[in-house]
C-alpha cells in the first residue's frame, strides 16, 4: 500500500484551493490539477508499507491537531504548484511529534524537510506563475488522517484509512 499523512481542511479552506485553480485555469494555464477529494497537507510520505494499523496507532497516540491551516501566497518546486500555508511553532511540532514516532517505531517514510503546503497542480505548461492570491481561508482544527493512494483511469485515487 502506498501512504501518507495527511491534514484534511475544511471545506471553506478547500473552496478557496479551488477558487485558486479555477484562476489558474481562467489564466490559461495547464497541467495536472489535484481533484477537489485530493486537496490536503501532507505530514509524513511514507510510501510503500504494508501495516497501516501501526500508523494508525501512532497517529491516535498524537492527537488531533490543535492548530489553524491558513492558506498563504502561491509557489512551486519541482514541477509542482502550490498554495502556501502559514506555518506555525503548533504545526511544526506536530509534524516533527509525528515523525518521530514513526521513526522510533522503523516505519520508514520521506526525510524531506516538512514544508507546509497544498499541491494545486503538477507538470503546469509554463514556468511563471500567473499573479493569482488565494481566497483568505482557514481551518480552525484539521483533521489528521492516514491516506492511501491508489491509481486509478483520471489519476490518483485518495482514500482515508480508518
Amino acid at each position: 500500500m502506498r501512504l501518507f499523512i495527511a491534514l484534511i481542511p475544511d471545506k471553506e479552506t478547500v473552496d478557496a484551493v479551488c477558487k485558486t485553480q479555477a484562476a489558474l485555469k481562467e489564466a490559461g494555464v495547464r497541467g495536472n490539477y489535484t481533484s477537489r477529494a485530493n486537496i490536503h497537507l501532507t505530514l509524513a510520505f511514507t510510501g510503500e508499507y504494508d501495516h497501516p494499523e501501526k500508523i494508525l496507532r501512532i497517529l491516535r497516540s498524537c492527537g488531533e491537531p490543535e492548530f489553524a491551516i491558513e492558506l498563504a501566497g502561491v509557489g512551486k518546486f519541482n514541477g509542482v504548484w502550490w498554495v502556501g500555508v502559514k506555518a506555525s511553532r503548533e504545526m511544526y511540532a506536530y509534524a516533527a511529534k509525528i515523525r518521530a514516532e514513526l521513526e522510533k517505531a522503523g516505519v520508514p517514510f520521506d526525510k524531506k524537510p516538512f514544508s507546509p503546503h497544498i499541491t494545486l497542480l503538477r507538470r503546469p505548461d509554463r514556468d511563471i506563475i500567473p499573479a493569482v492570491t488565494p481566497p483568505k481561508a482557514v481551518t480552525v482544527s484539521p483533521h489528521a488522517a492516514l491516506m492511501r493512494s491508489d491509481r486509478g483511469e483520471r489519476g490518483m485515487i485518495y482514500t482515508e484509512i480508518k
